[in-house]
């Protein structure tokens, strides 16, 4: 058989076998398409999506009672987050402590959408700034351990603050800007979150020291021991309330431009400039595209036919894939082109093949199930971790 004979793509969406885990039934459908089609039931955004909705912000404001704060919402400057916090204020009358993390690579656009957001609507502003020694030294870890997650240490870095300050301020509820209709699933072998990997490969390729892990203060450490901790002894949940919203990426845009002048950073995930970097190299060295899973939420959303998404990606995002950009990344890592390039001509490898906690998980998967039912964790993310094969 020949190899372009297992080539396929989905009917419905444009997402291909190059997504690992994907599978076709009879008709061609994929099983990310089947996936969306059951968080719809589950997360509704009609009327009884916000009947949902409206249970959940009533607990929220009653567990934040006598409290200055009742939920943190994570935000980047960017257009999901903007949005999230303008809902929140606005709309749902919130009391939100905003946390930003800064690893050194923000885009000073999105930084201005920050600061006029918090501004307009008289929210706190708090920024975890990262010590940036710790922060390229895990750019270059991840570099060094030349899997697709290239972006790790500072994920990991968001989630720690997050999950800290809202320890530190006895906050219980984390609102992240995110929804599966407009930005899909990414697959794990793409997107894999672990504290555990980040800090064996921190050991392995790492040279600056990582601050220890401190309940108020956990730097970069948000492995398996300290999300129990977070989630399980103190009690602190992640809910995304844009899964129960209609959410149109141009109406939202224009909304968070009356309000407060918000300025688009020209590429989704460039209010961070190091995506410039990571979208050139998933594309050259790993055939990673992740406007497959973008655009296919778009189209599954009705926010974009399936014509346009295979003319879009016949192309690279020159936008997001900024030289300049990448440049400016390249000289911030405090590496040559050259090195650089050395980076990229090692040979892929897969997340799996390094100390991680995969299997940790699995065996808890019991204990995660119970507390996604419970809220503690969304049913998305769960489906991510144990209903999607990724190998």
């Amino acid at each position: 058989m020949a190899i372009n004979d297992l080539y396929k793509r989905c009917n419905i969406c444009i997402a291909d076998t190059t997504v690992p885990g994907i599978t076709f039934d009879s008709a061609g459908t994929c099983s990310l398409c089947h996936m969306h089609q059951r968080w719809e039931r589950i997360f509704p955004n009609n009327q009884a999506g916000a009947t949902i909705l409206q249970t959940k912000l009533q607990a929220i404001k009653k567990e934040g009672q006598g409290k200055k704060y009742d939920c943190i919402i994570g935000i980047s400057g960017g257009r999901d987050s903007m949005y999230l916090l303008y809902m929140a204020v606005v709309h749902w009358k919130l009391r939100p402590l905003a946390v930003h993390f800064n690893d050194g690579f923000d885009n000073p656009i999105a930084g201005e959408n920050m600061l006029k957001a918090v501004r307009k609507w008289n929210v706190e502003l708090r920024t975890v700034t990262s010590d940036f020694r710790e922060c390229k030294d895990l750019k270059l870890v991840d570099l060094k351990a030349s899997t697709p997650l290239l972006n790790n240490g500072t994920d990991v870095g968001i989630g720690a603050a997050l999950y800290s300050t809202a320890y530190k301020e006895g906050i219980k509820t984390i609102l992240f800007g995110q929804s599966f209709r407009t930005e899909g699933i990414r697959p794990l072998a793409w997107a894999y979150f672990d504290g555990d990997l980040l800090r064996n490969l921190h050991k392995k390729f790492g040279t600056h020291p990582l601050r220890p892990w401190k309940p108020h203060d956990a730097g970069y450490h948000l492995g398996v021991k300290e999300m129990f901790f977070y989630s399980v002894v103190h009690r602190i949940k992640v809910f995304s309330p844009l899964y129960y919203c209609r959410y149109v990426k141009n109406e939202v845009q224009d909304i968070l431009q009356k309000e407060f002048g918000y300025v688009h950073t020209g590429a989704h995930y460039l209010d961070d400039l190091y995506w410039s970097l990571i979208t050139y190299m998933h594309r050259v060295k790993f055939n990673i595209d992740f406007r497959l899973i973008e655009y296919s939420a778009f189209i599954r959303s009705g926010q974009m036919t399936r014509a346009e998404a295979l003319k879009k990606i016949e192309q690279p995002d020159r936008v997001l894939e900024d030289d300049q950009i990448i440049s400016l990344c390249i000289k911030r890592l405090g590496i040559t082109r050259h090195e650089f390039d050395t980076y990229m001509n090692r040979p892929p490898i897969s997340w799996w093949h390094y100390p991680n906690s995969y299997n940790k998980m699995k065996w808890a998967q019991p204990l995660v199930w119970l507390m996604t039912r419970l809220g503690f964790f969304t049913q998305v993310v769960y489906d991510k971790y144990f209903s999607i094969p990724f190998k």
